[in-house]
């Protein structure tokens, strides 16, 4: 047992001896002192024994006079069994530390965002942030406690009445609550409310103040319609009038529509590249060399890599450049027609205000010369029509 643990030790080659005299290459290795063990003849007619590697080296001389090959067929003990160890060594720490990146990857807080903050800049919530421990880069196991940071950025943020952090992954999400403060109303002087522009009066509504006009009535630009001077002429006040007053009112457009229209369309011809992303950063893979287009459009889409919950700063971003060329589309009077009138009603309600409700269009005159539609055209439009003025530009009256 103690001589199968020796050779276990240097090591056991299992050969099959082959030509010659595989039985007198046995007898010879013998009388020369090397250590042969189960030996025997196989089904095939070779002779198989074991022996040591130390031994097997030895071994040569013989196989010369005898004219035999050896052919090793099996490797057992010590020195082989390190030979794979040592490989799967390198495997297994592979792995091992494949897994202790990612880990450590995890671990690190990669993105802080910042949520519900209206008078408070995302800056200052950072900066609080990072005084507490928060930043990109920074390890998960440093933080402290959510509540515990919570509570001091509270007493760190002027105006806030809760501020919540929650960890998700490799991301920390700062949402706050801010203090809900009544609007201070600014103090106003004494005023009228007058007509902005020439129109026919289709509602007023006094909240306060005495209405001067009614509806339907046509009132010209500057005149008072609802009046901040109340009571009799022995026992008046002025007051800050407020209300509602919208009317008619009437727009005249010279419209030029061009009848050629150029637009961008996809010639089909494309590039792709890829890109390996670690953090911030990416690194281009293939696709390399510029693309000889002479108008083209980049579109980016990146791909993170995720494992359970956790959405690693690891991914992939296919960034393809697309040609594109401008194309003339030649449109007919009416398609030009509805685009000018179109784009003429946008200036309209820019101009007038949002509320500005477009109820008719009086096409005057039309015609059609060197590619252009040439029109002139009367809006129909209601809208506020009030103007303040201060009651302090009229105590000369």
């Amino acid at each position: 047992m103690r001589g199968q643990s020796v050779l276990w030790i240097k090591g056991i080659v299992v050969v099959h001896a082959r030509g010659g005299e595989p039985a007198e290459l046995v007898n010879k290795a013998l009388a020369g002192g090397l250590a042969l063990s189960a030996i025997r003849w196989t089904s095939s007619g070779l002779m198989r024994f074991e022996i040591s590697v130390s031994d097997f080296f030895r071994l040569r001389p013989y196989l010369k006079e005898t004219g035999c090959r050896v052919h090793v067929v099996e490797r057992r003990g010590l020195p082989f069994w390190l030979v794979r160890a040592e490989s799967r060594i390198w495997f297994a720490g592979g792995i091992f530390l494949f897994f202790a990146i990612v880990f450590m990857l995890s671990s690190l807080v990669w993105r802080v965002e910042v949520d519900g903050n209206v008078k408070l800049t995302e800056d200052q919530i950072l900066q609080a942030a990072k005084s507490e421990g928060i930043y990109p880069l920074q390890w998960s196991f440093r933080l402290k406690d959510t509540d515990v940071i919570s509570r001091q950025l509270v007493s760190i943020l002027p105006g806030t009445t809760w501020v919540g952090v929650e960890k998700k992954g490799t991301k920390v999400k700062i949402q706050v609550v801010e203090m809900t403060t009544p609007d201070q109303v600014a103090l106003q002087n004494p005023r009228h409310l007058i007509a902005s522009t020439d129109a026919v009066v289709t509602q007023i509504v006094a909240e306060v103040g005495k209405p001067v006009v009614r509806k339907n009535a046509r009132v010209k630009k500057g005149q008072t319609l609802i009046s901040g001077l109340i009571g009799s002429e022995n026992y008046s006040r002025t007051v800050v009038a407020k209300g509602v007053v919208r009317g008619l009112v009437w727009y005249e457009f010279n419209i030029e529509a061009p009848m050629i229209q150029k637009i961008k369309v996809y010639t089909g011809e494309k590039k792709t590249k890829w890109h390996a992303v670690i953090g911030s950063r990416a690194l281009q893979i293939s696709g390399f060399g510029s693309a000889s287009y002479s108008n083209s459009e980049t579109i980016q889409h990146e791909e993170k890599v995720s494992w359970r919950k956790w959405s690693l700063p690891i991914g992939r971003m296919k960034e393809t450049i697309m040609e594109s060329e401008m194309q003339e589309r030649e449109l007919t009077q009416d398609d030009a027609k509805s685009i000018g009138i179109m784009q003429a009603k946008a200036e309209l309600t820019e101009n007038a205000g949002t509320d500005a409700v477009v109820l008719d269009e009086i096409v005057l005159h039309e015609k059609a010369d060197n590619g252009k539609v040439y029109m002139k055209v009367l809006f129909e439009v209601e809208q506020s029509i009030i103007e303040e003025l201060p009651l302090v530009q009229m105590q000369g009256d």
